[in-house]
Protein backbone atom coordinates (compact mmCIF):
# COMPACT_ATOMS: atom_id res chain seq x y z
CA UNK A 1 0.00 0.00 0.00
CA UNK A 2 1.07 3.37 -1.19
CA UNK A 3 2.49 5.32 1.85
CA UNK A 4 1.20 9.35 0.35
CA UNK A 5 2.38 10.61 3.83
CA UNK A 6 5.89 10.33 2.52
CA UNK A 7 5.71 11.46 -1.20
CA UNK A 8 3.71 14.69 0.58
CA UNK A 9 4.83 17.79 -1.04
CA UNK A 10 5.83 20.13 1.69
CA UNK A 11 4.14 23.94 1.89
CA UNK A 12 5.27 26.25 4.64
CA UNK A 13 2.47 29.12 3.64
CA UNK A 14 0.00 25.81 3.91
CA UNK A 15 1.45 22.77 6.53
CA UNK A 16 -0.62 19.49 6.05
CA UNK A 17 -2.04 18.86 9.84
CA UNK A 18 -1.59 15.14 8.99
CA UNK A 19 1.84 15.39 7.79
CA UNK A 20 3.13 16.62 10.85
CA UNK A 21 1.30 13.97 12.56
CA UNK A 22 2.59 11.08 10.48
CA UNK A 23 6.34 12.72 10.88
CA UNK A 24 5.95 13.15 14.94
CA UNK A 25 8.22 10.77 16.57
CA UNK A 26 6.61 11.72 20.36
CA UNK A 27 4.11 8.47 20.18
CA UNK A 28 5.50 5.45 19.70
CA UNK A 29 3.79 3.76 16.22
CA UNK A 30 4.59 1.68 13.18
CA UNK A 31 4.97 3.81 10.40
CA UNK A 32 2.06 1.31 8.42
CA UNK A 33 0.32 1.84 11.49
CA UNK A 34 0.03 5.72 11.79
CA UNK A 35 -0.37 6.35 8.24
CA UNK A 36 -3.50 3.88 7.93
CA UNK A 37 -4.86 5.29 10.92
CA UNK A 38 -4.42 8.90 9.63
CA UNK A 39 -5.83 7.96 6.25
CA UNK A 40 -9.13 6.71 8.12
CA UNK A 41 -8.63 9.75 10.18
CA UNK A 42 -8.72 12.49 7.41
CA UNK A 43 -11.36 11.17 4.93
CA UNK A 44 -14.26 12.55 4.10
CA UNK A 45 -16.53 10.58 6.34
CA UNK A 46 -15.20 11.43 9.48
CA UNK A 47 -14.82 15.29 8.87
CA UNK A 48 -18.60 14.98 7.28
CA UNK A 49 -20.67 11.93 8.43
CA UNK A 50 -19.12 11.86 12.11
CA UNK A 51 -20.83 14.83 13.35
CA UNK A 52 -24.23 13.95 12.69
CA UNK A 53 -24.22 10.46 13.97
CA UNK A 54 -22.45 11.21 16.61
CA UNK A 55 -25.76 13.01 18.91
CA UNK A 56 -28.37 10.54 17.06
CA UNK A 57 -26.14 7.17 17.94
CA UNK A 58 -26.18 8.74 21.57
CA UNK A 59 -29.44 9.76 21.68
CA UNK A 60 -30.37 6.23 20.58
CA UNK A 61 -28.34 4.97 23.66
CA UNK A 62 -30.57 6.90 26.23
CA UNK A 63 -33.89 5.70 24.32
CA UNK A 64 -32.35 1.66 24.12
CA UNK A 65 -31.31 2.20 28.05
CA UNK A 66 -35.11 2.93 28.92
CA UNK A 67 -36.39 0.65 26.47
CA UNK A 68 -34.18 -1.88 28.67
CA UNK A 69 -36.29 -1.47 31.56
CA UNK A 70 -39.34 -3.45 29.85
CA UNK A 71 -37.06 -5.81 28.60
CA UNK A 72 -36.49 -9.24 29.58
CA UNK A 73 -33.13 -8.64 32.49
CA UNK A 74 -31.42 -11.83 29.62
CA UNK A 75 -32.48 -10.68 26.85
CA UNK A 76 -29.61 -10.86 23.88
CA UNK A 77 -29.06 -11.97 20.56
CA UNK A 78 -24.91 -12.01 20.85
CA UNK A 79 -24.79 -14.51 17.60
CA UNK A 80 -27.05 -11.63 15.29
CA UNK A 81 -24.88 -8.98 16.72
CA UNK A 82 -21.70 -10.61 15.77
CA UNK A 83 -23.33 -10.94 11.91
CA UNK A 84 -23.98 -7.63 11.73
CA UNK A 85 -20.83 -6.08 12.76
CA UNK A 86 -19.26 -8.55 9.97
CA UNK A 87 -21.62 -7.42 7.41
CA UNK A 88 -21.37 -4.25 7.85
CA UNK A 89 -17.68 -4.35 8.05
CA UNK A 90 -17.49 -6.36 4.79
CA UNK A 91 -19.57 -3.78 2.85
CA UNK A 92 -19.50 -0.96 4.39
CA UNK A 93 -16.15 -0.14 6.64
CA UNK A 94 -13.12 1.12 4.83
CA UNK A 95 -9.95 -0.91 4.40
CA UNK A 96 -7.77 1.13 7.12
CA UNK A 97 -10.47 0.99 9.72
CA UNK A 98 -10.92 -3.30 9.43
CA UNK A 99 -7.55 -3.61 9.14
CA UNK A 100 -6.80 -1.54 12.54
CA UNK A 101 -10.12 -3.04 14.23
CA UNK A 102 -8.89 -6.63 13.32
CA UNK A 103 -5.33 -5.95 14.45
CA UNK A 104 -6.51 -5.13 17.62
CA UNK A 105 -7.99 -8.76 18.44
CA UNK A 106 -4.02 -9.91 18.06
CA UNK A 107 -2.19 -7.36 19.77
CA UNK A 108 -4.42 -7.36 22.81
CA UNK A 109 -4.23 -11.28 23.09
CA UNK A 110 -0.11 -10.40 22.33
CA UNK A 111 0.27 -8.17 25.26
CA UNK A 112 -1.43 -10.30 27.67
CA UNK A 113 0.62 -13.43 26.71
CA UNK A 114 3.53 -10.93 27.60
CA UNK A 115 2.48 -10.14 31.16
CA UNK A 116 1.34 -13.84 31.84
CA UNK A 117 4.63 -15.40 30.58
CA UNK A 118 6.89 -13.14 32.44
CA UNK A 119 4.65 -13.14 35.80
CA UNK A 120 6.42 -15.34 38.83
CA UNK A 121 2.88 -17.98 38.41
CA UNK A 122 1.92 -19.52 35.58
CA UNK A 123 -1.53 -17.95 34.17
CA UNK A 124 -3.36 -19.27 31.30
CA UNK A 125 -4.41 -17.12 28.13
CA UNK A 126 -7.06 -17.65 25.38
CA UNK A 127 -5.84 -15.43 22.40
CA UNK A 128 -8.07 -14.43 20.01
CA UNK A 129 -6.15 -14.35 16.00
CA UNK A 130 -8.72 -13.34 13.74
CA UNK A 131 -7.42 -13.83 9.72
CA UNK A 132 -10.22 -12.76 8.21
CA UNK A 133 -13.66 -10.65 9.04
CA UNK A 134 -16.47 -13.93 8.96
CA UNK A 135 -14.40 -14.42 12.00
CA UNK A 136 -16.02 -11.98 13.52
CA UNK A 137 -19.32 -13.91 13.47
CA UNK A 138 -17.35 -16.33 16.42
CA UNK A 139 -18.70 -13.81 18.87
CA UNK A 140 -15.31 -12.09 18.49
CA UNK A 141 -16.00 -8.63 20.36
CA UNK A 142 -17.92 -10.25 23.39
CA UNK A 143 -15.03 -12.97 23.77
CA UNK A 144 -12.51 -10.42 23.40
CA UNK A 145 -14.09 -8.47 26.54
CA UNK A 146 -14.64 -11.94 28.74
CA UNK A 147 -10.69 -12.24 27.88
CA UNK A 148 -9.83 -9.65 29.46
CA UNK A 149 -11.36 -9.56 32.58
CA UNK A 150 -11.59 -13.12 33.00
CA UNK A 151 -6.90 -12.74 32.63
CA UNK A 152 -7.20 -9.85 35.52
CA UNK A 153 -9.16 -11.94 38.18
CA UNK A 154 -6.98 -15.59 36.87
CA UNK A 155 -3.63 -13.59 37.36
CA UNK A 156 -4.27 -11.79 40.19
CA UNK A 157 -6.27 -14.68 42.22
CA UNK A 158 -2.97 -16.86 41.47
CA UNK A 159 -0.68 -14.07 42.71
CA UNK A 160 -2.66 -13.74 45.66
CA UNK A 161 -2.45 -17.57 46.33
CA UNK A 162 0.63 -17.50 46.37
CA UNK A 163 1.71 -14.52 48.00
CA UNK A 164 3.24 -13.21 44.78
CA UNK A 165 3.28 -9.59 42.88
CA UNK A 166 4.43 -8.95 39.52
CA UNK A 167 7.72 -7.78 39.71
CA UNK A 168 10.87 -6.28 37.60
CA UNK A 169 12.16 -9.55 34.95
CA UNK A 170 15.65 -8.63 33.57
CA UNK A 171 15.32 -10.80 30.60
CA UNK A 172 11.93 -10.51 29.92
CA UNK A 173 10.05 -13.26 27.42
CA UNK A 174 8.96 -11.06 24.88
CA UNK A 175 8.30 -14.56 22.48
CA UNK A 176 5.04 -13.96 21.53
CA UNK A 177 5.01 -10.41 20.27
CA UNK A 178 5.23 -9.69 16.25
CA UNK A 179 3.36 -7.98 13.81
CA UNK A 180 0.37 -9.81 13.26
CA UNK A 181 -0.25 -11.30 9.91
CA UNK A 182 -2.65 -9.14 8.54
CA UNK A 183 -2.58 -7.31 5.06
CA UNK A 184 -4.57 -3.82 4.04
CA UNK A 185 -4.24 -5.05 0.72
CA UNK A 186 -7.10 -8.30 1.55
CA UNK A 187 -9.44 -6.00 3.46
CA UNK A 188 -12.83 -5.53 1.22
CA UNK A 189 -12.47 -2.56 -1.03
CA UNK A 190 -15.96 -2.26 -2.61
CA UNK A 191 -17.36 0.89 -3.47
CA UNK A 192 -19.52 1.36 -0.07
CA UNK A 193 -15.96 0.78 1.80
CA UNK A 194 -15.75 4.53 3.30
CA UNK A 195 -16.98 4.48 6.84
CA UNK A 196 -13.99 5.76 9.01
CA UNK A 197 -13.60 3.78 12.00
CA UNK A 198 -15.08 6.47 14.50
CA UNK A 199 -18.22 6.79 12.65
CA UNK A 200 -18.19 2.80 12.33
CA UNK A 201 -17.76 2.56 16.40
CA UNK A 202 -20.62 5.41 17.34
CA UNK A 203 -22.58 3.10 15.14
CA UNK A 204 -21.73 -0.10 16.17
CA UNK A 205 -21.88 1.27 20.20
CA UNK A 206 -25.89 1.50 20.36
CA UNK A 207 -26.32 -2.04 18.28
CA UNK A 208 -24.15 -3.47 21.13
CA UNK A 209 -26.00 -1.94 23.43
CA UNK A 210 -29.36 -2.90 21.67
CA UNK A 211 -28.35 -6.76 21.21
CA UNK A 212 -26.40 -7.94 24.63
CA UNK A 213 -27.57 -7.98 28.14
CA UNK A 214 -27.28 -4.90 30.09
CA UNK A 215 -24.73 -6.63 32.10
CA UNK A 216 -22.62 -7.52 29.09
CA UNK A 217 -22.59 -4.16 27.68
CA UNK A 218 -21.31 -2.56 31.11
CA UNK A 219 -19.15 -4.86 31.57
CA UNK A 220 -17.64 -4.17 27.91
CA UNK A 221 -17.89 -0.14 28.70
CA UNK A 222 -15.96 -0.74 31.83
CA UNK A 223 -13.18 -3.06 30.31
CA UNK A 224 -12.13 0.18 28.85
CA UNK A 225 -10.77 1.61 31.98
CA UNK A 226 -8.37 -1.43 32.11
CA UNK A 227 -5.79 -0.04 30.22
CA UNK A 228 -4.27 1.79 32.92
CA UNK A 229 -3.94 -1.78 34.80
CA UNK A 230 -2.41 -3.46 31.80
CA UNK A 231 -0.12 -0.78 31.53
CA UNK A 232 0.86 -0.82 35.00
CA UNK A 233 1.20 -4.57 34.59
CA UNK A 234 4.11 -4.16 31.98
CA UNK A 235 5.63 -1.10 33.60
CA UNK A 236 6.35 -3.80 36.65
CA UNK A 237 7.90 -6.43 34.57
CA UNK A 238 10.05 -4.06 32.58
CA UNK A 239 11.09 -2.04 35.40
CA UNK A 240 9.94 1.17 34.75
CA UNK A 241 7.23 3.56 36.88
CA UNK A 242 6.18 5.45 34.10
CA UNK A 243 3.02 4.34 32.24
CA UNK A 244 3.77 2.81 28.61
CA UNK A 245 0.97 4.81 26.69
CA UNK A 246 -1.05 7.39 26.17
CA UNK A 247 -3.68 6.88 28.71
CA UNK A 248 -6.91 8.33 28.76
CA UNK A 249 -9.18 5.75 30.36
CA UNK A 250 -8.82 5.90 33.74
CA UNK A 251 -8.86 5.35 36.78
CA UNK A 252 -9.96 1.90 36.59
CA UNK A 253 -12.44 2.56 39.58
CA UNK A 254 -14.36 5.33 38.45
CA UNK A 255 -16.69 3.78 35.91
CA UNK A 256 -17.37 6.46 33.69
CA UNK A 257 -21.00 7.16 31.35
CA UNK A 258 -21.63 4.33 28.61
CA UNK A 259 -22.39 7.59 26.59
CA UNK A 260 -18.49 8.41 25.84
CA UNK A 261 -17.86 4.26 24.97
CA UNK A 262 -17.77 4.72 21.35
CA UNK A 263 -14.93 7.39 21.67
CA UNK A 264 -13.07 6.14 24.59
CA UNK A 265 -13.14 2.49 22.23
CA UNK A 266 -10.86 4.37 19.96
CA UNK A 267 -8.53 5.69 22.32
CA UNK A 268 -8.17 2.24 23.84
CA UNK A 269 -7.05 0.61 20.10
CA UNK A 270 -4.88 3.56 19.73
CA UNK A 271 -3.17 2.98 23.33
CA UNK A 272 -3.37 -0.75 22.72
CA UNK A 273 -0.66 0.61 18.86
CA UNK A 274 1.42 1.92 21.46
CA UNK A 275 2.03 -0.10 23.87
CA UNK A 276 2.42 -3.10 21.52
CA UNK A 277 5.00 -0.90 19.84
CA UNK A 278 6.67 -0.07 22.54
CA UNK A 279 7.51 -4.00 23.26
CA UNK A 280 8.08 -5.09 19.31
CA UNK A 281 10.86 -2.57 19.95
CA UNK A 282 11.95 -3.82 23.19
CA UNK A 283 11.83 -7.20 21.46
CA UNK A 284 14.16 -6.18 18.83
CA UNK A 285 16.61 -5.63 20.90
CA UNK A 286 16.87 -1.54 20.26
CA UNK A 287 18.35 0.54 22.16
CA UNK A 288 16.15 1.33 25.50
CA UNK A 289 13.69 3.79 25.36
CA UNK A 290 13.79 7.78 26.48
CA UNK A 291 12.33 8.19 29.59
CA UNK A 292 10.25 10.73 27.93
CA UNK A 293 9.09 8.80 25.00
CA UNK A 294 7.85 6.15 28.41
CA UNK A 295 6.27 8.80 30.36
CA UNK A 296 2.17 8.80 30.71
CA UNK A 297 0.05 11.69 29.77
CA UNK A 298 -3.43 11.83 30.56
CA UNK A 299 -5.07 13.73 27.79
CA UNK A 300 -8.58 15.28 28.00
CA UNK A 301 -11.48 13.51 27.12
Amino acid sequence: MKNEFKDHVWDERDPNPWLALYLDQSTPLPDAVKAAWLRDCSGASRQFFLPAIRPLARLSMIVIQALKIFLPKRWAHSMLLHRLLAFSMNHFVSPEANWLIMRHFHLGSQVLQFVAANAPTKVGTTPLTPTQIDDVKDELFLRHDLNLFNFVIRLNKALRENGQQLVAVPEPDFSMIHDPDLRLEDMPRGRLNLLDLQSAIEIYTPVYQLLLTDNDFWRASNSLQLDETIAIYCAKILASPEHLVLLNNKHPMVPLSTLYAAYRLVLHGLSTEMLHSLLMRMASGEAPIPARELAGIQQAA
